[in-house]
């Protein structure tokens, strides 16, 4: 990293603790790491990328931290203001490109557009991370999104998964980490607008401005919430066997 022009905001202590508790319970990040941060610019990964920069300055382990953007040529997505603010934060930041939303438009066979660009996304941050020396890939996904995805399992392809804390690609040469796994979507939304984060709107990629099951799950989720106020508590026990992997 380089000298900062600017010091990262601190975030609130629900959230380093959420996090921090994350890291800790799946041993995320060891010593002597090289972590790529995948960001979008929404305010989970931005949320991520200061809770990274305050675990770095403050934590015994030490870490490198990179962020890399992957701009899908959406009409609705302009990631720009990225470029200049994480130089002013001191993060080499890595830019790709790629007509992701063309190539869905040829190549999707029964997919959904969420579901091929966040392969492809994927795809082009493990190069992005093996090219560059960094053995770690950081994403921002939260409890709202592992419960989301829990429940569209279940209900469209009848399987009990999950989005995993901590795992192993298939190539065996980057360890995959999601240190929001215990964070709640609202917090990251309430630290984003009260740091006043550059959120960039229209942030995600995926979904193409087209509507979405995941967006139903949310829906359905939020109800039940307001019925049953301890609804993620159970839902953490529930998907914790399936958020974990021997191989990590």
């Amino acid at each position: 990293m380089t000298e900062p022009a600017i010091q990262p905001v601190k975030p609130p202590r629900s959230l380093l603790s959420a996090a921090g508790k994350a890291i800790g319970d799946f041993a995320m990040i060891r010593d002597g790491d090289r972590i790529l941060l995948g960001i979008s610019g929404g305010k989970d990964s931005l949320s991520l990328l200061h809770v990274l920069l305050d675990l770095q300055r403050r934590a015994p382990v030490k870490f490198e931290l990179a962020a890399c953007t992957v701009d899908p040529q959406s009409p609705d997505y302009d990631p720009s203001v990225l470029k200049p603010y994480l130089a002013e934060l001191g993060v080499p930041y890595f830019f790709e490109s790629q007509p992701v939303l063309e190539e869905a438009k040829r190549n999707m066979d029964g997919d959904s557009f969420c579901a091929y660009c966040s392969r492809m996304r994927r795809g082009i941050l493990y190069r992005v991370a093996r090219e560059n020396h960094y053995n770690v890939l950081a994403l921002a996904q939260h409890l709202d999104d592992l419960a989301e995805t829990f429940f569209m399992s279940a209900f469209f392809g009848g399987k009990l998964r999950t989005m995993q804390a901590h795992y192993t690609n298939d190539a065996g040469d980057v360890r995959v980490i999601r240190p929001f796994v215990y964070v709640r979507e609202r917090q990251t939304a309430a630290f984003a607008k009260q740091a006043a984060l550059p959120v960039v709107p229209e942030n995600c990629p995926a979904c193409f401005a087209m509507p979405m099951q995941r967006q139903s799950m949310k829906l359905l989720l939020a109800e039940q919430e307001k019925a049953h106020p301890k609804l993620f508590s159970s839902l953490l026990t529930a998907m914790r066997p399936l958020m974990q992997t021997p191989s990590a």
